[in-house]
């Protein structure tokens, strides 16, 4: 993953100040418990040198209600002067931390890249279709803006909709035929409204799933209307009705499990793709010497640490990945394959470059 709305913290200087912060509120203890947490950070902050004022802004972030609902959290990096980046997380840190140093403190935000997907959510009938935008930093669909302005409701126009019961007779026949052939044209007429304003969504925004959900036949005609690739990128999920709330439990909890599920398997795909590349020759290195180097001389495209088995130094290499343009990726614990917890996939290679064999490494057991 590309993290452009990073570079405002690695071109100034520091010292400076990272927080990390479990920002639940699913329960009414909860706010006080994350003001008792928080007051316990700004102590050891402000012991540290960090100016008052300055953790009485970020204090005034973390604890205001959030619209999101479900786990999420918070990351500010700050100078002693100004706030750099103030972002929600999809998910709470997997360990909340509070420092002040010459060097931002990057990992606690990045081990979460796994759960930073974008989603649009179509839910359709056969008027129209209601849309719903979920980017990383605004992890909730049920409680999101939309950020698609007038795209956010999509009626078709084509209000004939129901199919005629008229009485029986021959006479009849063609009245009803007629009737018939006039809905189904505004189905598809509504389809393809809806298609059209889906496939200008997925142009304008970086979107990495598509959900689609709603009136059984509706979806049959979206499918038909939309192009093949956006077709070959639908996830169905059952239980979606326009207009209806969507953090109903059962529909709510059919798109948790269908995002875990899209997320396990892209998890899966990057693991593939590294182990992959160990047998390819120069297609990555292994180990965080090894790593390191390869930064050194701008050779890497993406860099992936395993959260939790990270090596000793991963902030710095993390930083010099980012400094270079590389993409950060991090998989979960239970990753296999990576030595020492971190790999780089690589733009090229030469005579100098280490080899990518995990075989030819050190006798490190957590490299086998």
């Amino acid at each position: 993953m590309k993290l452009p709305w990073l570079t405002p913290v690695l071109d100034r200087s520091g010292p400076f100040l990272s927080v990390h912060l479990d920002t639940t509120r699913t329960d009414p203890s909860a706010a006080a418990e994350l003001e008792a947490r928080w007051a316990q950070m700004r102590s050891r902050l402000q012991s540290d040198g960090a100016d008052p004022d300055l953790l009485a802004r970020i204090e005034e972030s973390v604890l205001s209600p959030s619209s999101l609902g479900g786990r999420h959290g918070r990351s500010i990096f700050a100078t002693d002067s100004e706030i750099l980046v103030d972002r929600v997380l999809p998910v709470p840190p997997l360990q909340e931390s509070a420092h002040r140093g010459e060097f931002p403190q990057l990992l606690p935000l990045l081990q979460l890249i796994p759960f930073a997907v974008s989603q649009l959510l179509v839910v359709v009938d056969r008027a129209g279709a209601d849309l719903h935008l979920r980017a990383p930093e605004n992890p909730s669909i049920s409680h999101s803006s939309n950020g698609l302005g007038d795209d956010a409701t999509v009626e078709g126009g084509h209000d004939v909709l129901h199919k005629a019961h008229l009485g029986g007779g021959a006479q009849h026949g063609w009245r009803a035929d007629n009737s018939e052939a006039r809905v189904e044209d505004s189905w598809d007429r509504n389809a393809d409204a809806v298609a059209g304003a889906v496939e200008k969504v997925l142009r304008e925004h970086r979107v990495d799933m598509v959900m689609l959900s709603g009136d059984v036949r509706a979806m049959g005609l979206l499918r038909e209307a939309l192009g093949r690739e956006t077709r070959e990128r639908l996830i169905e999920v059952s239980g979606g009705t326009r207009g209806a709330a969507l953090d109903r439990g059962p529909f709510r909890e059919e798109l948790v499990r269908t995002t875990r599920e899209f997320i396990t398997a892209r998890q899966q795909e990057l693991a593939n793709r590294f182990r992959e590349s160990q047998a390819r020759d120069g297609a990555s290195v292994g180990g965080a010497t090894e790593v390191a180097q390869a930064l050194s001389r701008g050779q890497v495209e993406e860099l992936v640490f395993v959260s939790g088995h990270e090596p000793r130094g991963i902030e710095e290499l993390l930083r010099a990945a980012l400094s270079t343009d590389a993409a950060v990726s991090a998989l979960e614990e239970d990753a296999l394959g990576i030595p020492e917890g971190v790999g780089a996939l690589l733009r090229w290679r030469d005579g100098t470059t280490p080899s990518n064999s995990i075989g030819s490494m050190s006798g490190d057991s957590r490299r086998e």
